[in-house]
């Protein structure tokens, strides 16, 4: 059978994906997208999109809870999960049809859709069609994972997909993994009405990030009545639906919690298993994502790797970025790379985590000698009028250039507010040029001008 040939061939038709897709076919190009599922991948269908539709939800229904602290009475707040769940299907069948309607008014572009499996280098089968191209472009993304734990597979379990599709709510909801998809289920189950407690592995919350951070976290969190238990390993589950049980290793200790349902958030777990990389020469690592330079190249010539399957950071707005890098080296003849590039992300809690860069801890590890900057989230008056006074906005500074090594923002509007400081890490900005920076009062923005005029050198962390 004499293959069908394309000009490139994307696999995956998430965020990173499309729109390499359609920049690749506007220049001209013939392209196969290759989707086995909805098109706009994880973020729109399970992720980004419909979890911050529901945590917005949520947080309507706290402030209708505290709403007394305002001066505004209310009568019994009734949260309906089956209208949130409806509303967040609505915006993701409005924003997915959209994606697709671009799609299919792309002349350049034929849409796939089905499983691919390379059967030699450059070259695939998609529901029996064999195609090839001389450029290949993998963004097959993730999937949740679940860890090897005794009766796991007896027992019911939610993941961050299924946890999105009860109409009910959870009377006692049990989560495995203090991530920042664990966080956010937490908080969200925990504002509907659930009772919540979380599991977490490591040391605190958000395992990579520095201890004080985490406390502050980890105090809003408790605030709420979410109980958290961290150094939680757990050792096996057992039950029946609506009664399940966890049993975990906590110091010398064994803890058991008794839900009506539990939920998975451990991490992620490439789909490169079944393209028959191997017939390709693509390598991957031990845990199945491929491996790339820092062009986004893997080791098979004319195929590139893109989001979430090369490992790294792994976010829509790295993933879109990703695209770009390849457009541009691919088709201009630039050598872009993703080495060093600032790369922002946000934990959709409340208080909001905003973070750039390096954590204190990473960049002592990292040799640097350094200054740090904190400012209490109490202390900025536009918070103090909001009523959300939890958090801490903590700089870090290159003591020998100034230069900002990273950021952590938790208060309100967090991830909008640590765009400040990629702004200036992108441009190379000093912290004492950015400290003396009028900003609007009162803004929540002013937490950041303190935090950066209290910059000072401190002994390195135990």
């Amino acid at each position: 059978m004499t293959p069908t040939r394309y000009d490139a061939v994307v696999l995956g038709g998430g965020m990173a994906g499309v729109p390499l897709a359609h920049r690749l076919a506007y220049k001209g190009l013939r392209v196969a997208l290759i989707e086995r599922a909805e098109l706009g991948g994880t973020c729109l269908n399970r992720g980004c999109i419909p979890t911050k539709t529901m945590i917005a939800s949520a947080r309507v229904a706290h402030q209708a809870y505290l709403s007394e602290q305002w001066g505004v009475e209310t009568g019994e707040v009734r949260v309906n999960l089956g209208r949130v769940v409806d509303r967040k299907d609505e915006l993701v069948r409005s924003v997915r049809s959209g994606s697709e309607r671009n799609v299919s008014e792309n002349k350049n572009v034929t849409l796939l859709r089905g499983d691919a499996r390379f059967t030699e280098e450059r070259q695939l089968r998609v529901n029996g069609e064999e195609i090839s191209a001389d450029r290949v472009f993998i963004a097959v993304g993730t999937r949740n994972s679940v860890p090897d734990v005794e009766g796991l597979d007896q027992v019911a379990f939610l993941d961050s997909t299924s946890a999105m599709e009860l109409r009910e709510i959870p009377p006692q909801l049990i989560i495995v993994g203090g991530g920042y998809i664990g966080v956010e289920f937490a908080q969200m189950y925990r504002r509907f009405g659930s009772q919540v407690t979380l599991l977490q592995g490591a040391a605190h919350l958000l395992a990579d990030e520095d201890d004080d951070i985490t406390a502050e976290l980890q105090g809003a969190l408790e605030a709420e009545g979410i109980e958290i238990i961290v150094n939680a390993r757990v050792l096996r589950t057992e039950g029946v639906e609506g009664q399940v049980r966890v049993v975990a290793q906590v110091g010398n200790d064994e803890v058991s919690r008794t839900g009506t349902h539990l939920m998975i958030a451990t991490g992620r777990v490439p789909n490169t298993d079944g393209l028959g990389l191997d017939l390709a020469g693509v390598k991957v690592d031990a845990q199945g994502f491929i491996v790339i330079n820092d062009r986004l190249e893997t080791s098979a010539t004319g195929v590139w790797a893109l989001g979430d399957v090369r490992g790294g950071p792994m976010f829509t707005h790295t993933a879109r970025d990703d695209a770009r890098i390849l457009y541009q080296n691919v088709i201009k003849g630039a050598n872009l790379s993703i080495k060093d590039r600032v790369v922002p992300w946000g934990v959709f809690s409340d208080p909001q985590l905003g973070r750039v860069g390096l954590t204190e801890r990473q960049a002592r590890e990292a040799g640097f000698t350094v200054k740090v900057g904190r400012y209490e989230a109490r202390k900025v008056a536009k918070a103090r009028a909001l009523g959300e006074t939890r958090g801490l906005i903590k700089v870090i500074a290159d003591t020998g250039t100034d230069r900002i090594l990273g950021a952590s923002v938790l208060m309100a509007e967090g991830a909008e507010l640590v765009h400040e400081f990629v702004t200036a890490m992108v441009l190379g900005a000093k912290y004492t040029e950015l400290q003396n920076m009028i900003h609007i009062h009162p803004t929540l923005a002013e937490g950041l001008n303190n935090a950066l005029g209290g910059v000072h050198y401190e002994e390195g962390l135990d």
